[in-house]
């Protein structure tokens, strides 16, 4: 379940009001008259089952509630109950399936901006690489992977092409390319200093390294595994599974392949370098291409839940209409007609506009 805060005009409550009751899936409706001070109105308090949430922010926004007041959402942990139980039987689909868009475009647009913090963390993940391939030691390659902070823009990325947002994309593209141009940079200044204090040298480079020699050795399983890892990565953000994330990080060849290719060039090692490279891109592309087919599938397949298995969806209860479709995701509004409002909300079915 969501936990929805809004500030609302108090010349727009009743608006904002009747939406959350038409929107199957939604209960414990709160408001309070003249209880905000900044911005000035009413507010307005409602749980909603995740899988309803989508289109209830949209119908929101198309009310002008986050210009003119305040949408804020939480995740409810435990919520013991009755009603709950029976908003959530009543929305449509699973929860763990629903995609909330809203949410996602706002924690990408976090996770992808450059900032000191996100460029201190690759650059140290990258300087950690750098160790564990001149040692040839998996340890220290799995724990660089885990400090990397890249996939929050490859994700923001993959979120800004299905959504069509060209802010979020280039700030995204710019946090991958300027981050991973500084953290090679840094580091090859990095291996180059440990070469003047003898803990480096080129030996150690060109040694075999059979845990590590794969960093500049691409093949099609480096592909395969970004695609698989960005398949997770994604399904891990939108289903709200941030445990996943962990493994993802430590699944992909980015980080150690920034820092094979910068300790080579440090060292004028051409093939290594061009290796490494080539490593790098092949997995930035792969996320990048298994992310946004992932999105695009859970919008497709998210949109198509109002059909039922045998193909068609049954129609509105008997004094019932359907409400006006939501432009974010198909709506499970139903309206009632003026002398109706005692009316008991409708079983869970689809909207009849949505289909065909």
């Amino acid at each position: 379940m969501l936990h929805l805060r809004l500030i609302v005009p108090a010349d727009r409550t009743e608006g904002v009001v009747r939406t959350i009751e038409e929107t199957v899936g939604t209960t414990h409706l709160v408001v309070l008259p003249g209880a905000a001070r900044d911005p000035a109105g009413d507010v307005v308090m409602c749980d909603v089952a995740r899988e309803a949430g989508d289109a209830l922010l949209g119908d929101l926004r198309e009310l002008g509630l986050d210009e003119a007041g305040s949408i804020a959402v939480e995740s409810i942990d435990l919520s013991l109950s009755k009603r709950a139980d029976q908003a959530e039987e009543e929305a449509p689909g699973e929860g763990a399936d629903a995609v909330l868009w809203e949410h996602l475009a706002d924690a990408t647009h976090e996770e992808s901006t450059l900032s000191v913090t996100y460029l201190a963390f690759l650059v140290i993940a990258t300087m950690i690489a750098a160790c564990g391939v001149v040692l040839d030691n998996a340890i220290l390659i799995v724990g660089a992977m885990a400090v990397g902070p890249e996939f929050g823009p490859l994700a923001g990325l993959c979120t800004a092409l299905v959504r069509r947002a060209p802010r979020l994309a280039a700030r995204s593209a710019i946090a991958l390319l300027v981050g991973f141009a500084a953290a090679m940079a840094l580091t090859t200044g990095f291996s180059i200093v440990m070469d003047a204090v003898g803990l480096f040298d080129r030996d150690m480079l060109e040694r075999a390294r059979p845990n590590t020699d794969f960093i500049w050795k691409p093949d099609m399983f480096s592909f395969v595994v970004a695609v698989l890892a960005g398949i997770a990565g994604t399904l891990s953000l939108t289903s709200a599974k941030s445990g996943a994330l962990v493994g993802v990080a430590i699944s992909v060849t980015t980080v150690p392949a920034a820092a094979n290719a910068a300790v080579a060039l440090g060292y004028g090692e051409i093939d290594q370098m061009w290796g490494s490279t080539e490593q790098l891109l092949l997995n930035l592309v792969g996320i990048v291409v298994a992310g946004t087919l992932t999105l695009v599938a859970q919008k497709v397949l998210w949109g198509r839940r109002v059909v039922s298995p045998g193909g068609s969806a049954p129609g509105p209860p008997p004094g019932l209409r359907p409400g006006p479709r939501s432009s974010s995701s198909p709506s499970y509004r139903w309206e009632v007609p003026p002398g109706e409002a005692g009316r008991p909300r409708p079983p869970q079915g689809p909207d009849p506009a949505d289909v065909g």
